[in-house]
């Protein structure tokens, strides 16, 4: 990724953001070490990569591994002045001096099984002079006479200045206070989080047939619409939401992504109508296999979908996976990673499958180190 940031920083995907940041908060907190021990963090990229994605994955992540409620607290300090961290002042009961009303942000639970995570979202868009009042936040955990509970993970996120959006350069002191982590665009850990949190399966299906759309960024261009990690989000919502028909959603579409990519995807989603039945598939049929590309990747996508939301019926999984012996090799397993995606509990019932485990004799060579 471009940026002159990139240049002495790490540059991680989401998942492996996520992965590594929830283990070390996960063993601070199991180890009854203070948060604190760990450094506020920085995440940089451009807008939609998946900066607060990755917030979200790490709190879910912290929750699984500690058995503790977590709370984020999402603050766009591109809103905010230093007297809104601060607080409004009033004066005391004998009136003879200034109290500081404590911000919402503050509101926290300081209970032993909760975690909190204040998330400092855009505060490179922020004023110096905003950025400023976050330094005692980001080390001293304080602002003027508010602190924060000792539960509270601070995480703090922005643009480059190379991305030619809002963005003001960090203060060196501020910067200093802080771990700095790029977030690097990636489409297989998309796709992982995608099919875990049940993004639309023509998305899905769409950006694994055209992965070269799922970030397409350019801060020279003057679009105001463009295909992001966090626009393809938006359109998965409204399929979900709305209406999966994406002929007769196609207008609000190409206003998320553009009308380049939308007309694309509108294309591309006709293929569904050619595809076998899912229903067909898992209850043990065996419907002619599409012969075309993109009619796979669509098909793989359906599947991964309809296993998601059968999960618990372990015989019509067994008989999709039979479907799938006779996928060519490479869509067998691209099925079969899809499958592994969707959660960790599914992970291992898929183990006690015994297609499954045939398919993994014959075809786990292809599966690159993902069956663990």
């Amino acid at each position: 990724m471009s940026g002159m940031i990139s240049k002495n920083i790490p540059s991680m995907t989401v998942g492996k953001i996520a992965d590594r940041l929830s283990h070390a908060y996960s063993t601070v907190i199991n180890s009854g070490l203070p948060l604190k021990t760990m450094p506020s963090v920085m995440l940089w990229g451009p807008p939609g990569v998946g900066k607060s994605q990755a917030v979200r994955q790490i709190a879910s992540e912290i929750e699984s591994s500690t058995g503790k409620k977590v709370c984020v607290k999402d603050v766009r300090l591109l809103l905010f002045n230093p007297i809104d961290l601060r607080g409004i002042p009033t004066s005391n009961a004998e009136k003879t001096l200034a109290v500081w009303l404590k911000p919402e942000i503050f509101q926290m639970d300081p209970g032993e099984d909760t975690v909190n995570i204040l998330f400092l979202d855009e505060i490179s868009a922020a004023p110096q002079s905003v950025q400023a009042a976050a330094y005692q936040i980001t080390l001293d955990r304080v602002v003027g006479e508010h602190r924060l509970p000792d539960n509270c993970i601070v995480i703090a996120a922005g643009n480059r200045t190379t991305d030619k959006s809002v963005a003001f350069k960090m203060p060196k002191a501020l910067a200093n206070r802080l771990m700095h982590i790029e977030v690097e665009g990636n489409f297989n850990s998309w796709k992982e989080w995608a099919v875990k949190t049940g993004i639309n399966e023509k998305v899905v299906g769409f950006l694994s047939f055209r992965q070269n759309y799922l970030m397409c960024f350019d801060s020279a261009s003057d679009d105001l619409a463009f295909p992001t990690p966090r626009s393809w989000e938006m359109v998965s919502n409204i399929l979900n939401g709305i209406d999966d028909d994406v002929d007769k959603m196609y207008p609000l579409i190409a206003g998320i992504i553009g009308t380049g990519a939308a007309v694309e995807f509108r294309t591309w989603a006709k293929v569904y109508t050619t595809l076998p039945s899912i229903e067909d598939i898992f209850d043990g049929k065996i419907p002619p296999m599409p012969q075309n590309t993109d009619a796979m990747y669509a098909l793989t996508a359906s599947m991964t979908s309809y296993a998601r939301n059968h999960r618990d019926e372990p015989d019509r999984i067994a008989n999709s996976i039979r479907y799938a012996d006779l996928m060519p090799p490479d869509f067998s397993a691209v099925l079969m990673k899809g499958y592994m995606s969707i959660d960790k509990r599914f992970k291992e019932r898929l183990m006690s499958i015994p297609e499954f485990a045939r398919w993994l004799q014959s075809k786990g060579s292809m599966m690159n180190g993902s069956v663990r």
